[in-house]
């Protein structure tokens, strides 16, 4: 059986393909002892647990972990509570049948003992992070194994048992929860009456943007392991700076918001790349992720001092005007002694695409009062390419004067023309997929 105790940490963990625990579905079935998995976060500091936690620790028959380097372990043992190890096997035969031991079980590469009241294990301090080599946890399906231990455990304890879900592991990949709950909790479902009462009790949870550690430390992991990642620099990886925010864009144009989920999870990856770069150099110009929010939270504070001060604004109108007063007062403190005047149109980056950098060029004009007219270009002596840009110039400035984003309007043209051209290609071939065309140049 299948319940939760939601605290005000944060809620339960669904039972893999089960139903949520907790839900009005959950099988009943016999059940044989109780057992209540504690779910912690890496991220959040040993012994910070709510007020149920600690109850259900202290009146617990029987406290199990599967690593004698649990994070939680040291602040257990302070409060006066034994953990014991209990280790799967690391071949992938089955559990033997049998009476599972009332202290410590030992088996694989876990040595056998517990870890008594006031004593301090060594505690990992990769804390979040799996083991290279095979660990305690590492036979295949190594979940139902140790559903077999715990259900056994629950059993024959006089009371509740709890297990330490988690420990020391990599950031989990296809689990349903970063410490592999999920996959143990389906594997407890499945086992056969009589089963343990199953309880998911959230002791810590994170709070919002605490995965972000888990990418930055992924990032570190794979600098140090895998050989393409350790061998990308800043110059290699700038194509896919301007990639991968393109990608997010049509997926955001195409309504797909999952999609869109993803695609932006590979812009933030471009994020902590440079930064896991920059951090390695000893030249002194590294810098790190934390160095890169520290600088965009200071800027966001002192752009936005109706929020974090005593200035008063009538509306969005202002917000931006003052944004614009204050980023140039940012350019005239960073400009050097008998550097030229600082322009409006001065920080607009000339590497984005043409219609882009003209209509941001117009905006930063229009609101430093520059004239408009200054947007249309006199006589040019005929030359076609220059009345070619001055003309695509002013259709920016049309574009605008009508409320419209040119970028985006182009675009949606691009994507029309798309759909006709393959309407016609279906016609042409009677909905056969079209040959490919020979080898050239592409588009």
């Amino acid at each position: 059986m299948l319940t939760s105790a939601d605290g005000p940490a944060g809620p339960a963990i669904p039972a893999g393909s089960a139903e949520p625990a907790g839900s009005a579905g959950s099988r009943a079935r016999g059940t044989a002892g109780q057992l209540i998995l504690l779910v912690t976060s890496p991220r959040v500091a040993p012994g910070l647990l709510t007020l149920s936690a600690w109850d259900t620790l202290r009146g617990a028959a029987r406290v199990l972990s599967g690593s004698a380097d649990h994070p939680q372990l040291p602040a257990l043992a302070d409060a006066g509570i034994t953990t014991d190890i209990l280790a799967v096997p690391a071949s992938a035969g089955p559990v033997p049948a049998g009476p599972v031991p009332a202290g410590p079980v030992p088996a694989g590469s876990v040595p056998a003992g517990s870890v008594p009241a006031g004593s301090v294990p060594a505690v990992s301090p990769s804390a979040g992070l799996a083991p290279l080599g095979p660990g305690p946890v590492s036979a295949a399906r190594p979940e139902r194994q140790l559903a077999r231990l715990l259900a056994a455990a629950a059993a024959q304890a006089n009371g509740p048992v709890v297990w330490l879900a988690g420990g020391p592991a990599r950031p989990a990949l296809g689990t349903g929860t970063a410490d592999g709950t999920g996959a143990l909790l389906s594997a407890l479902s499945e086992l056969e009456p009589p089963a343990p009462a199953v309880t998911v009790l959230v002791g810590a949870a994170d709070l919002p943007g605490a995965r972000l550690l888990d990418l930055v430390a992924t990032m570190t992991i794979l600098r140090a392991e895998c050989p393409w990642d350790a061998k990308q620099t800043h110059e290699s990886l700038a194509p896919h700076l301007l990639e991968e925010p393109y990608e997010a864009l049509e997926a955001l144009e195409s309504g797909d918001q999952r999609a869109l989920r993803e695609e932006l999870g590979d812009v933030l990856l471009q994020v902590v790349f440079h930064a896991q770069v920059a951090s390695e150099r000893d030249d002194g110009t590294g810098y790190t992720v934390d160095d890169i929010a520290d600088g965009i939270v200071a800027k966001l504070v002192r752009r936005h001092p109706h929020v974090f001060a005593d200035v008063a604004v009538s509306g969005a109108d202002e917000v931006t005007q003052n944004w614009d007063a204050i980023k140039k007062a940012e350019r005239a403190e960073k400009a050097a002694p008998g550097d030229t005047a600082a322009s409006a149109l001065d920080g607009v980056p000339f590497g984005q695409p043409a219609l882009a950098l003209a209509a941001q060029l117009q905006r930063r004009a229009d609101r430093a009062a520059i004239p408009p007219e200054l947007a249309q270009a006199g006589p040019d002596g005929g030359d076609p390419a220059t009345e070619l840009g001055d003309r695509l110039f002013g259709l920016v400035a049309a574009a605008r004067a009508e409320g419209l984003d040119p970028e985006a309007e182009l675009r949606a043209a691009a994507r029309r023309y798309t759909e006709r051209v393959r309407a016609w290609e279906q016609g042409q071939t009677g909905g056969r997929r079209a040959k490919p065309a020979g080898p050239g140049r592409g588009g």
